[in-house]
């Protein structure tokens, strides 16, 4: 087992599920989704219309978030992985300094079932799904070495070399704190197949899609509200 922190060389990325139908919404502009499926996990087409203003970033952010019958990796069934923290509890209030209240940065997270040896990266996508906030998208890492198990605190802060953050639908990079105090907070795990190759500033839709193309296994741990 080892353990990631800013001084180590590895990857990170997280991205959330599909949904039938739902809003995919980031600061103060939303996308009105819709996706066709034709099965559990399985997607055939998607359409996104925007609904507010939105900088050029934004656009087509994102028909892949928030819960539902479609996950990540098409139609056959995802290997689980159990996601946990130091700091965090299943379930309990985000605690406030992982929020824009404080300045802890991102919280510290940690995983175990991993498929071995097809995992060839990792990612982590932070969001929240809470009812009427679908989409909002806090922290999307990518390529994580799939030998690690564990981010340190505020690894977001000061990245090892190799490891990717995208650039959220704020124009910031890294780990955006949440700031709802009723928001349903997803710190998503995902295994992939390979690592990612993501152009430098690529838009986020697209960087998440090849993340979800490539998932063989994913783990959630789910903090409901903030302090």
């Amino acid at each position: 087992m080892s353990k990631l922190t800013p001084s180590m060389s590895t990857i990170v990325a997280d991205y959330g599920a599909l949904r039938d139908h739902g809003t995919a919404r980031s600061g103060q502009d939303t996308y009105e989704i819709r996706v066709a499926s034709s099965g559990m996990g399985q997607r055939r087409s998607s359409t996104i219309a925007r609904r507010a203003t939105a900088s050029a970033v934004l656009v087509a952010a994102l028909a892949v978030v928030t819960s539902g019958c479609g996950i990540l990796g098409g139609g056959a069934p995802l290997d689980s992985i159990s996601v946990s923290s130091s700091r965090i509890k299943e379930g309990a209030p985000l605690p406030a300094g992982y929020s824009c209240k404080g300045t802890l940065g991102s919280p510290p997270l940690r995983w175990s079932g991993v498929p071995t040896p097809q995992t060839k990266s990792v990612a982590v996508v932070v969001d929240n799904n809470g009812a009427g906030f679908d989409g909002e998208m806090h922290w999307v890492l990518y390529n994580i070495d799939p030998r690690t198990t564990e981010l340190g605190d505020n690894i977001a802060q000061s990245l090892p070399a190799g490891m990717g953050q995208l650039r959220l639908a704020n124009g910031k990079v890294g780990y955006s704190p949440p700031c709802r105090a009723d928001g349903n907070y997803r710190f998503t795990v995902y295994a992939l197949d390979r690592k990612v190759e993501i152009k430098e500033n690529a838009p986020l839709s697209d960087a998440l899609q090849r993340i979800a193309e490539r998932t063989i296994a994913r783990g959630r741990l789910t903090a409901v509200h903030i302090e």
